[in-house]
């Protein structure tokens, strides 16, 4: 028996970090992302294919994070969370491919899981419900990549709809679905400064809002408002690791009324405060991160832009008129190119539909 699967990347318009504090973010699908195909094996084999990244062969019986071929740990763990729910997970071949660049902030890992998820239970013909089937791939990523991510990117990659940001409150669970103003496009912009999340500053950015948390005497820094800030006894650093949570848990709020009147120049100049906060007061921001953002920002027709995921490098999202986004992509890669010694890879995207 053979199946197939889709998921898209997903960008992070709004809500940078604020997840796994407990609190709210935008975001959306793309119409960039990655096929997994395959079918069964009765050999007990579990066989991971990629052009880019290699080819893994395990048997069933050794399904456990892999330490050279780590960039299977996200299909490999799907296969575990599934196997774990007493879901009959055996031997399999499946092939990863597609248009979604990897480790570049829009959520290429999440994209394999999800994928990953959305194909074995076609092959083992079995069904979940979509929120269940988010936080099975977040553990699988937690317990096999060793990253401590939220839930966004797969909420996203499940739930987005054409045309649609997709609002997330991770306390709540709640999703609702958003339309995005008409005539305004978004440019991915790769700095090529490659992202390793699971190196450690995704993770340590984690402990440090937890330890604000702590201090400040609740459960997440979703309680905490800015007038609280202003009174803590809060280390400078803890300080400004709290603002920037607080900050995009306000600015996320605020996004949803400009989206509801249609107000895409508002919501821009949200994005741009975003990239601040990220650059000042979180620190994940990177110096190429930075410079395609203030390129961006000086073009015609470009409303804001900020780093989009979890920064350390990556990539960045810049809000545009639609009119003139080709144009605002050419200028920014041979901009960037000329101050960067390197050529990035640009691309407009649309707002696309989830996994299937």
């Amino acid at each position: 028996m053979s199946a197939e699967a889709y998921a898209p990347g997903r960008v992070e318009l709004l809500g940078n970090h604020t997840d796994y504090n407990e609190g709210v973010v935008l975001g959306a699908a793309i119409d960039r992302g990655l096929n997994v195909t395959g079918e069964r094996r009765e050999d007990g084999l579990i066989v991971v294919h990629s052009a880019v990244m290699g080819r893994l062969e395990i048997p069933r019986t050794q399904l456990r994070p892999q330490q050279e071929h780590c960039w299977a740990n996200y299909a490999l763990g799907v296969a575990s969370e599934l196997s774990s729910l007493a879901i009959p997970i055996e031997g399999f071949d499946v092939t990863i491919e597609g248009n979604l660049p990897l480790g570049c902030g829009l959520s290429s890992s999440a994209a394999v899981a999800v994928a990953t998820a959305f194909f074995l239970l076609k092959l083992y013909e079995r069904d979940l419900a979509p929120l269940q089937i988010a936080k099975l791939c977040q553990r699988a990523e937690h317990r096999f990549a060793g990253v401590q991510s939220g839930l966004l990117d797969q909420v996203c990659s499940i739930f987005g709809r054409a045309d649609h940001a997709v609002f997330f409150d991770a306390r709540s669970e709640r999703v609702e679905i958003v339309p995005f103003p008409r005539g305004l496009s978004l440019v991915i912009a790769e700095s090529r400064h490659k992202r390793e999340l699971a190196s450690g500053l995704y993770n340590e950015r984690r402990k440090e809002t937890r330890a604000a948390a702590a201090q400040l005497g609740v459960p997440a820094l979703r309680d905490v408002s800015d007038a609280t800030l202003k009174k803590s006894n809060l280390s400078p650093h803890l300080l400004r690791r709290a603002r920037h949570i607080v900050g995009e848990n306000e600015r996320v709020s605020n996004a949803l009324e400009l989206l509801a009147h249609g107000d895409g120049m508002g919501f821009g100049a949200l994005m741009n405060e975003s990239h601040e906060s990220s650059r000042t007061n979180f620190e994940n921001s990177t110096r190429e991160l930075d410079l395609l953002v203030n390129i961006a920002r000086g073009l015609p027709g470009v409303l804001g832009a900020r780093l989009t995921g979890g920064g350390f490098g990556g990539a960045t999202v810049t809000l545009c008129e639609t009119e003139r986004a080709g144009q605002i992509a050419e200028q920014l890669r041979r901009q960037y190119a000329s101050s960067a010694a390197c050529m990035p890879r640009i691309f407009v995207c649309k707002i696309a539909d989830g996994a299937h």
